[in-house]
């Protein structure tokens, strides 16, 4: 099927295709976006089924403007799906690791050409969790109107559609092993890439630092040169309502489980300095407009990637044990919270 307003839809589909049987997709749900919009919203997985392996799951366009985002993941899922018909040794690196992809979250959100979905509703705003301190106006939730940006939707409703596949997809991929790691990809904000940790709602440290820590060590020891800041989100901004500070805290309700979602937060303030006339389209706001920028920003990211999946499957060799993880602690302490 081609959905021409959508092409990132399209090229989902058309790896679906290529993979054929080595994939297991589900289609979650159906999202009517009105005016006789209606598309698919998929997760797409492989390797390890056994629960008893780790797993990493990637995620992109929960808002239908950062097209970037859900460009980047798809990207790697291609780069994975070619290889997967002559490279030997991801077949051997996928017997010890599951790989989870919901590369589209919020397809009709990009087919209306908003942050929001059909609803209205943000999606980054939507989860049952309040912020424990005050938040900046708007941008932390609101819940006045739909008319409004950030809008929560209405209080004790159920999340949107949207939230209740993802949700469901990291509760069955993710969060049913000992140890998982996601990343949802975003653009929108500051000069610089950055890779957020929880929490958002508060400014108390997660229960896993050592362990964020351990894997900020790990990528800097291989990737000394790489371009992210890596911090708390709550370093920037407190908000309510954030989906994966939700899912950590539902995570860490299972003794000795650690789950590890990461944002990625494409700097697009870069983007609009080098051609300033994006700053007059909604959509340049958020993503490179110029091709070869766009095909930069997805090699630029790959790595990152392709270094996380690696990551979970090998992550018995750089968790810290017991006294190493004080160590770690104490280290991330005073990096992130002086």
């Amino acid at each position: 099927m081609t959905h021409s307003a959508i092409p990132e839809l399209t090229q989902i589909e058309e790896l679906i295709e290529a993979g054929g049987s080595r994939l297991e997709t589900r289609r979650l749900a159906e999202i009517d976006a009105g005016a006789g919009g209606r598309f698919p919203l998929y997760s797409i997985a492989f390797g390890n089924p056994d629960p008893a392996v780790p797993a990493i799951g990637f995620f992109g366009g929960v808002h239908g403007l950062e097209r970037i985002g859900a460009d980047v993941v798809i990207a790697y899922l291609r780069h994975l799906i070619m290889r997967l018909r002559w490279d030997g040794i991801l077949h051997r690196q996928l017997e010890s690791v599951r790989l989870v992809f919901m590369p589209l979250v919020n397809p009709g959100g990009m087919w209306l050409g908003t942050r929001a979905n059909p609803n209205g509703v943000d999606l980054m705003r939507n989860a049952p969790l309040e912020a424990q301190t005050s938040v900046p106006p708007l941008l932390g939730g609101q819940r006045i109107s739909a008319r409004l940006p950030w809008y929560r939707g209405r209080r004790d409703e159920a999340m949107e559609l949207e939230n209740r596949a993802l949700c469901e997809t990291v509760k069955t991929e993710l969060l049913s092993r000992n140890f998982s790691i996601a990343l949802d990809c975003h653009s929108g904000f500051g000069l610089k890439d950055r890779i957020w940790f929880p929490y958002a709602h508060t400014r108390t440290p997660l229960p896993h630092l050592a362990e964020i820590h351990a894997l900020d060590e790990v990528l800097r020891q291989t990737h000394g040169s790489h371009p992210y800041i890596i911090e708390p989100q709550s370093l920037q901004y407190l908000a309510h309502g954030d989906i994966w500070d939700y899912l950590h805290l539902r995570a860490c309700q299972a003794e000795g489980r650690i789950f590890l979602p990461l944002t990625l937060e494409m700097g697009s303030w870069l983007w609009v300095k080098k051609n300033p006339r994006q700053l007059f389209s909604r959509h340049g706001i958020f993503n490179p407009q110029i091709a070869h920028r766009q095909q930069r920003v997805l090699r630029r990211h790959l790595p990152l990637l392709d270094f996380l999946s690696r990551a979970a499957c090998s992550q018995h060799l750089w968790i810290p044990d017991a006294e190493a993880r004080a160590d770690h602690h104490a280290r991330a302490m005073a990096k992130w919270y002086p």
